[in-house]
């Protein structure tokens, strides 16, 4: 796999995650902040890939 490959990937389960804190935001809102944290995670992990 190339280096844009894994970094795309990064940013997609970021993206999912984003959708998840949205999702249980109202109703579970600590998972809601764990998930926060994983796409952060994740997203900053993709970038720290692309540099």
């Amino acid at each position: 796999m190339s280096n844009s490959t894994i970094a795309v990937l990064l940013f997609a389960l970021g993206g999912f995650l984003i959708g998840g804190v949205y999702a249980t935001w109202k109703s579970v809102k600590f998972m809601a902040v764990v998930l926060g944290i994983g796409a952060v995670l994740a997203i900053g992990g993709a970038i720290a890939w692309l540099a």
